[in-house]
């Protein structure tokens, strides 16, 4: 089994969900994982495990997370977190989706010099970053270079850059791949931003010409040679590559750390200047002495920590050193002669004559400017605009190739197809006859043929990716769910299923709520299946029709109403009736919903009197007075309305 699988299935930091391995390094390995937070695809190194017990590791691996952590700039892999869980360090970066360098390389062979010059620029690009940050990459090689879909270059792997301020000298130990490492690096040595340079040169080398610099029987003797051989002259291995280019390769493998391009922004500008002006050369000093002496050694001159103050800033460097470039100027002018004699004033007569001549032929010199400038104008407009409109130039049908088979990302990466075929994703579908990621389908199919819209034009090709075979799913447990909620819960599956909603009464469960699911939770679905979920429309609504019970008695009334399932609403008013008796139903003969409740009146009976005190006194008072009997007098007078009306505020309560 491999080392890394342990870690397949692990859900680091409780949101970094590790899906497969995709990569091993010399220090740690590299997995593809999703962040369930973002949702979003990620890459996660961490450190190996043999590794993780050794200090010296341990603290690469922690100076390569404060490195990384500090670049942002769209040539440089992103990180996105740097953490440690469950005893695992790792570090959360871009997922890059491409190949590498080395892989193009190989699979195309000798590159066109417009691909090397544009992929140095970005490369030369993100190490001018990381070097303003004080960060040297001292691993640059292919492997390390990233090649997007859409051709941008991103630098990855700083797992042995080391921050300046923190250097300390590893004693006999010359880190980076042997075969692109620099002279001191070799040695021992200092190492500065100077020896990322020296790498990018050899990388330009190797993507100039198809071949290494240097090789060797084993890793001590290709360093040596990078220490005291000369590599041939890339133009004399491949004569298509422009002087100037081979200038800026070998002035970056220059040997000699102090004859080398200072920084990476000097570099950059001279690709820059090469990239306006393919003609342009430039005369460094050691290039000279190298194409004039191909025999020579390199200077043993020791390597020196570089200092930033050490060197001209790039613009200043680079502006004293334009005047060492050749390109086509026009010769120098001739060593000045004796100044003819003067000749003598004219007179009225000459002075007209001449100026009549000249303003002739100013004018001759105008109207043919004028005519001039009309020929080129109507040339340019033939040629850019009406040639098409006019003229129909026929164009050869094109035969679209069989792309199904094939993977998604190759074809996209295939260079020969950029400038004839322009590819469509129309759908990602499940498929189980194809991998995830193959082509399975494609529009216009294999054979046709096609013939560009305009000159130079590309043919759409539309392609159907596998997305790989469809993940069994299961019947979830929906049961006192909304329903709504339920059905999203369904189509979230990622399967074609059809869904049927049935509502029905329920006196239990809560209106719009699943009562049960047919399939029962945990079931297999498939495609196409038919889930019925029946949910609750609430209480079954049972209409009663309110009875007139006028004259009845409060206990009729009680027992009736049970019966229909109504709930009374007593309310008591004093009448002539005896107590108790029903006097009025509200809404008798209308239905209402059973239970609703009713309003009922009954009669409280008379209200009574309070009596007059005796007005004659006794002729003989009592010994003891006798008690005094307080009499409330009535707070309202006796009702006058009829009987159904509303009884009065401090009526007594019934019963």
């Amino acid at each position: 089994m491999d080392i890394g699988d342990k870690y397949v299935g692990r859900i680091l930091d409780n949101r970094y969900e590790i899906l497969e391995l995709i990569g091993t390094g010399g220090m740690a390995l590299v997995y593809k994982a999703r962040c369930h937070r973002l949702n979003r695809l990620v890459a996660i190194k961490i450190l190996k495990e043999d590794l993780a017990t050794d200090e010296e590791f341990r603290r690469r691996f922690h100076t390569e997370s404060q490195a990384v952590a500090m670049l942002s700039h769209p040539n440089i892999v992103a990180v996105y977190d740097v953490n440690r869980s469950d005893g695992v360090e790792f570090i959360v970066m871009e997922l890059i989706e491409g190949i590498t360098l080395k892989q193009y390389i190989n699979r195309k062979g000798l590159l066109n010099w417009k691909e090397a010059l544009h992929f140095s620029t970005q490369i030369t690009k993100a190490l001018s970053h990381a070097h303003s940050r004080g960060i040297i990459h001292r691993d640059v090689k292919p492997h390390n270079i990233m090649i997007l879909k859409d051709g941008s270059v991103k630098v990855a792997d700083f797992g042995i850059a080391r921050l300046l301020a923190m250097q300390n000298t590893l004693t006999q130990e010359a880190l980076g791949s042997v075969h692109y490492i620099s002279p001191e690096q070799a040695k021992g040595g200092h190492v500065d931003a100077r020896s990322d340079i020296y790498s990018v040169g050899v990388v330009m080398y190797e993507m100039l010409t198809s071949r290494l610099p240097f090789v060797g029987d084993s890793a001590v003797s290709v360093a040596i040679q990078h220490i005291s051989a000369v590599p041939l002259m890339p133009r004399d291995i491949n004569p298509e590559v422009p002087e100037g280019l081979e200038d800026i390769t070998m002035h970056a493998m220059e040997p000699n750390i102090n004859l080398r391009f200072t920084t990476a922004d000097e570099m950059l500008f001279d690709l820059e200047d090469f990239r306006k002006n393919p003609a342009i050369t430039f005369n460094y000093a050691s290039h000279q002495n190298r194409r004039t002496q191909p025999d020579m050694l390199v200077d043993d001159q020791a390597t020196r920590p570089f200092q930033p103050g050490d060197a001209l800033k790039p613009e200043q460097h680079h502006a004293e050193r334009l005047v060492e470039r050749t390109v086509e100027r026009p010769a120098p002018p001739s060593p000045a002669k004796r100044p003819a004699p003067r000749k003598p004033e004219m007179n009225r007569e000459e002075y007209r004559t001449s100026s009549k001549r000249a303003s002739k032929t100013s004018t001759l010199i105008g109207i043919f400017s004028i005519i001039v400038f009309i020929i080129v104008a109507a040339v340019f407009m033939w040629n850019y605009m009406l040639r098409d409109i006019f003229v129909q130039t026929p164009r050869e049908p094109v035969t679209i190739p069989n792309f199904v088979g094939l993977r998604e990302a190759d074809v996209l990466m295939d260079r020969s197809y950029d400038d004839i075929f322009n590819f469509i994703v129309a759908d990602r579908v499940y498929n189980s006859e194809h991998a995830e990621g193959v082509i399975t389908r494609q529009n216009p199919t294999a054979g046709a043929s096609r013939i560009p819209t305009a000159e130079g034009a590309s043919i759409d090709i539309e392609i159907f990716v596998s997305r790989g075979e469809r993940q069994p799913a299961e019947m979830p447990y929906l049961i006192n769910v909304p329903i709504n909620l339920a059905e999203n819960t369904l189509r979230n599956l990622d399967h074609t299923l059809i869904i049927e909603r049935y509502q029905i009464a329920h006196d239990d469960v809560t209106r719009n709520f699943v009562i049960d699911t047919s399939p029962v939770a945990g079931t297999p679905l498939q495609s196409g299946s038919t889930v019925i979920l029946r949910y609750s429309a609430g209480p079954e609504l049972v209409m009663v029709e309110i009875p007139d019970l006028r004259g009845h008695t409060m206990q009729e009334v009680q027992q009736d109403f049970n019966h229909r399932n109504l709930v009374p609403r007593w309310e008591w008013v004093y009448d002539e009736a005896p107590r108790g008796t029903v006097l009025f139903v509200v809404g008798f003969g209308t239905e209402v919903p059973a239970h609703s409740e009713v309003r009922v009146r009954l009669s409280e009976g008379p209200q009574e009197l309070p009596t007059d005190p005796p007005t004659d006194p006794p002729t003989d008072p009592p010994t003891d007075p006798p008690p005094q009997v307080p009499t409330d007098p009535p707070t309202e007078p006796t009702p006058t309305d009829p009987p159904w009306t509303d009884p009065p505020q401090d009526s007594p309560p019934g019963p």
